[in-house]
């Protein structure tokens, strides 16, 4: 199994480890109730380095980023990030990512763990077709960059102690190049993927000790605590975020999924499968991915199945938790259409009974 350049970190903390995506990552410290509530209230740190990093550079840059995902990159300016996906042909989701603008010939795609060799080869294979240098004008830096996530209401103020350039004020999807904890040309952005606000951090491997002792130091005063996975699902799932393998997959497309507002039908962005996804989305799809949460007693996983009243299978859950913020049991799922407004009555089936659920907006919590 991979290491992060935190693993000995969390190692020395007692974390409960686990592989995830190749590598031994932190799955919880504390519990995740505890975790969980640390974030929303006051800030957490992730270790997040093992998402993958894909540099995209010179003149066709654009063209290929523009080709490839479904947010309009034309829309972009230095120092902007957009929320995207890469279609895959078919009418399903290869992958969705960050695409971060450095400048109009350089990219930063930031894209899954678990999805690292796939997105590559899938890269790979459109820029070879559009005359991109692979190895060069399309890199794969995902072994060589580590990154903290620091997330919640305090997290810029705790980070500004070690950042050298404003960051309490900066807009949600925007970075900046500073330096961070004396580590020169650092990216600091705020994507976010918990809905509680804060920071990403990105660094060079070879100083992610640094990295991780200055922001452990600068949060002390503030409350900040490590954060395992676990709690990271809870906390997405809270704000009605999709999770890759879960809500999207390659059988899905982002009309189904609520991603319209990633999928953007403009005059020159001509991106693959964009007739398809044009299409469905006139015509409205079949299928659409649903909130819900639980009335009767239980807790809602991937995989069970979505009943109406009768007995007839409408749908599946795709993700599915205890929320500590709004404690009751909540879930999304695809559902067929007929049952796609707020308080629509459903039925998850865990194992031999049928509970009841109700179809609510997304997300489930405002912070």
């Amino acid at each position: 199994m991979k290491r992060t350049a935190f693993t000995s970190f969390h190692e020395e903390l007692g974390a409960k480890m686990a592989p995830f995506a190749g590598y031994n990552m932190p799955i919880e410290y504390t519990g995740v109730k505890d975790e969980h509530v640390c974030v929303r209230e006051k800030l957490g740190v992730f270790d997040v380095s093992h998402m993958g990093e894909f540099w995209v550079k010179g003149p066709k840059a654009f063209s290929f980023v523009q080709k490839l995902t479904t947010n309009d990159v034309a829309a972009l300016s230095d120092g902007k990030v957009q929320y995207s996906c890469f279609p895959n042909g078919g009418g399903g989701i290869v992958d969705d990512l960050l695409v971060y603008r450095i400048d109009e010939e350089t990219y930063l795609l930031v894209v899954n763990a678990a999805n690292i060799e796939k997105d590559w080869n899938w890269c790979c294979k459109n820029a070879e077709e559009m005359g991109l240098e692979v190895g060069k004008e399309l890199y794969n830096a995902s072994d060589e960059i580590c990154q903290l996530a620091v997330q919640g209401p305090l997290a810029l103020k705790a980070m500004q102690k070690i950042v050298d350039v404003p960051i309490e004020d900066m807009e949600y999807y925007t970075f900046k190049k500073a330096t961070v904890a004396g580590i020169e040309n650092a990216i600091l952005s705020t994507t976010g993927y918990t809905g509680s606000g804060g920071c990403e951090i990105y660094v060079a491997n070879q100083d992610g000790e640094k990295l991780w002792n200055a922001v452990m130091e600068a949060g002390k005063e503030f409350g900040l605590q490590p954060i395992g996975l676990a709690a990271r699902d809870t906390l997405r799932l809270e704000v009605g975020f999709c999770l890759y393998g879960n809500d999207i997959d390659d059988t899905h497309t982002p009309i189904e999924a609520g991603l319209g507002w990633i999928t953007k039908f403009v005059d020159g962005n001509d991106f693959i499968d964009r007739d398809f996804f044009e299409k469905q989305k006139e015509e409205k799809p079949k299928r659409r991915l649903k909130g819900f949460e639980m009335i009767d007693r239980g807790i809602p996983r991937q995989g069970y199945k979505i009943e109406d009243a009768e007995g007839n299978e409408i749908g599946e859950v795709t993700s599915g938790t205890m929320a500590p913020m709004v404690d009751k049991a909540i879930g999304m799922g695809y559902v067929k259409e007929g049952f796609y407004k707020a308080d629509t009555e459903i039925f998850i089936r865990v194992r031999k009974k049928a509970l009841k659920a109700k179809i609510t907006k997304i997300p489930f919590y405002k912070g």
